[in-house]
């Protein structure tokens, strides 16, 4: 008698598959991301490398503190870091996130909504205690007005990578709908907010 066959199930999808991307989307970003890294170390390629990597539009004339004023050069530095909010944002969520989740016991909804609250959690404080360290150390906040009577001028460097960071923040949150397999009937409206917070960051920075 024949015996008959046994069907071996296969827990790796397809390679480029939408689940192979979805599962292994961090170590792909983290890879394209390296390859910026390995083009600065290679004198043939840091002039295009330093363009996504390090801040441009450098106004410092004559002066010890280096200043730098908004321009098109941002939107690949915008664009690196993005990388590296998808990179962070797994890390949260793998070795953080789901680790508390697990002890909850939450159902999928409440799960999607806790892991969505964390991150912008994480996010929120930092910003708010780096927008504070800034404000001190430039002195904002000691005298407010300077907000807008010195507007538009130039940045200091923390100053700027704080812009280019909210900038690559709300730029990442898009593609992360698809990686966190948001629902076809959120995914617009979830879009559309991140849209919205990237113009309303994006518009009165490069119109400075």
């Amino acid at each position: 008698m024949v015996k008959p066959v046994r069907k071996t199930s296969n827990k790796n999808p397809p390679i480029l598959s939408h689940e192979f991307i979805i599962q292994n989307h961090a170590d792909i970003v983290s890879c394209i991301a390296m390859v910026f890294v390995v083009g600065l170390m290679v004198h043939a390629t840091t002039p295009i490398a330093s363009v996504f990597i390090t801040l441009q539009h450098n106004v410092t004339e004559a002066r010890e503190i280096p200043l730098y004023s908004p321009g098109i050069k941002d939107w690949a530095c915008i664009f690196f870091y993005s990388l590296i909010c998808i990179v962070i944002h797994a890390i949260i969520q793998e070795y953080v996130l789901d680790k508390f989740s697990k002890k909850l016991h939450l159902s999928k909804s409440k799960l999607a909504i806790f892991s969505t609250s964390g991150q912008l959690l994480v996010f929120y404080l930092v910003s708010a205690g780096w927008a504070l360290d800034i404000a001190i150390k430039e002195m904002f906040l000691f005298d407010i007005s300077r907000l807008w009577s010195d507007y538009p001028s130039p940045m200091s460097f923390m100053l700027k990578l704080y812009f280019i960071i909210q900038l690559a923040y709300n730029l990442h949150e898009i593609p992360e709908l698809y990686f966190q397999k948001t629902k076809k009937e959120e995914y617009f409206a979830k879009a559309t907010q991140s849209v919205v917070a990237l113009a309303l960051i994006a518009i009165p920075y490069f119109l400075k």
